[in-house]
């Protein structure tokens, strides 16, 4: 490549956002050219290389994100706010988008796909992790294999900040498991269970939330049979792993046609 894709990261104060600053600022094919906050941030005007510890990077944190467009190739969403406008004004600027935050309602999600139906380049996942997506794909092999004689259960534990849940990946893990098992994620999942519910069902997917201390991100997703159980995990110990996908997301985007992709588009998993 002959010239730095330009990245802009939204919600570059957060605990994700100082990574992807930190990541792209190291690498050498990529060039922080913004950074953005929410209205109000003490971090306004700071200079988001320090913000996130590594060095001035000569880009200030700013509340909008129009002005960081204009040298723009890419910009990277993990944030909280308004992930389908920033979308918008990301692709309206000509900016390919990389989103990896999970709290998107359904009307956010519609704008979305339409944005890559009229001409936007965007990756979308709800976990940008190689390893998580690869677990994506095992679990739907998992799934087929042992059918409907094996009872699904998912279990995913964060930290105590995370404000949404289940974790969008533990949606997506429970979205393939039922897929892959003929099944619908609104009908047949079951968030947790309390009181006198019954025995349970053949059908029916369990997902439970854990919150607590400072985990970055577990993920099991167990296949209980008469006998005995196959466990699928994923931990994952650094934050980085999560951006450094972000970033193979925002490569991969700067040659791929219009449309809505996901990681596993990325990396090559697509069945």
């Amino acid at each position: 490549m002959d010239t730095k894709l330009g990245i802009v990261i939204v919600g570059a104060g957060g605990r994700m956002g100082k990574r992807l600053v930190a990541r792209v600022m190291e690498a050498a094919d990529m060039e922080l050219v913004g950074a953005t906050e929410y209205s109000g941030s003490p971090l306004l005007g700071k200079d988001a290389g320090l913000v996130a510890g590594v060095g001035e990077a000569g880009v200030e944190i700013s509340a909008e994100l129009a002005p960081c467009l204009e040298r723009a190739d890419a910009i990277i969403d993990f944030s909280t706010g308004d992930v389908a406008a920033n979308a918008e004004a990301a692709v309206a600027a000509g900016a390919a988008v990389v989103i990896g935050a999970t709290a998107i309602d359904d009307a956010g999600k519609k704008t979305i796909a339409a944005l890559a139906d009229n001409g936007g380049r965007i990756v979308m996942a709800p976990n940008m992790s190689v390893g998580v997506n690869l677990l994506f794909h095992l679990v739907a092999e998992v799934a087929q294999t042992l059918g409907d004689d094996y009872d699904v259960e998912i279990v995913e534990t964060h930290h105590n900040k995370k404000k949404d849940a289940p974790s969008g990946t533990a949606v997506r893990l429970a979205e393939v498991a039922a897929e892959a098992l003929g099944r619908s994620y609104e009908k047949d999942v079951v968030h947790g269970r309390e009181g006198l519910v019954g025995e349970r069902t053949r059908r029916e997917i369990g997902v439970h939330a854990v919150r607590g201390g400072d985990v970055v991100g577990d993920h099991v997703v167990l296949f209980a049979g008469d006998g005995e159980r196959v466990e699928l995990v994923h931990k994952a110990s650094s934050r980085d792993t999560f951006a450094l996908g972000a970033l193979k997301a925002a490569r991969f985007l700067s040659n791929a046609a219009p449309g809505l992709y996901d990681m596993m588009d990325v990396l090559g998993l697509r069945r």
